[in-house]
């Protein structure tokens, strides 16, 4: 064998070693980044966050992921929520979360997101978005929400709810 096609033999059987370790790793990530957005669906045993606004109480359902564990890691809070776009409040935290970001293509009454790793957000009205957020969990019963949360900037307390 003469030593030009020694070394293109060398160089293609390199080149497709390099593309095997390369797909099995992206299979791999694939597989993680699957396993995390599925994460987001399940609501936490036990633990319910009671949301205070105004005279009002609310009681969301948290969901089993690492975002929303992050969060509860940082309650009871009290945060002055912004009015944003007649749709939402939203109110930096006081700590960034780890966040799992996704499109959810639209968003409903009651959602309680991250926008980033550090803007809470409580969507009082549906509708579709193209920004990503990250799920934490959902008001159960969203009756009397958009009058409570009111038009302006508003006090909300987070905190555990007590069994």
């Amino acid at each position: 064998m003469n030593l030009g096609l020694m070394k293109l033999t060398i160089s293609i059987l390199f080149l497709l070693q390099l593309l095997l370790v390369v797909n099995v790793s992206y299979k791999s990530e694939n597989k993680l980044a699957t396993e995390n957005m599925t994460e987001n669906t399940n609501p936490i045993t036990g633990n319910k966050l009671k949301i205070i606004v105004r005279e009002k109480t609310f009681t969301a359902t948290i969901l089993d992921n690492t975002t929303a564990k992050a969060f509860l890691t940082l309650l009871p809070l009290k945060l002055n929520m912004e009015e944003l776009n007649n749709n939402e409040k939203y109110a930096q935290l006081p700590k960034s979360v780890p966040t799992n970001a996704s499109e959810p293509a639209s968003v409903q009454s009651g959602d309680l997101m991250m926008y980033g790793s550090s803007t809470l957000v409580l969507f009082y009205k549906s509708f579709s978005t193209s920004y990503s957020y990250s799920k934490i969990g959902k008001i159960d019963d969203v009756t009397g929400l958009v009058s409570a949360l009111g038009r302006d900037n508003v006090k909300v307390s987070l905190e555990l709810e007590k069994h």
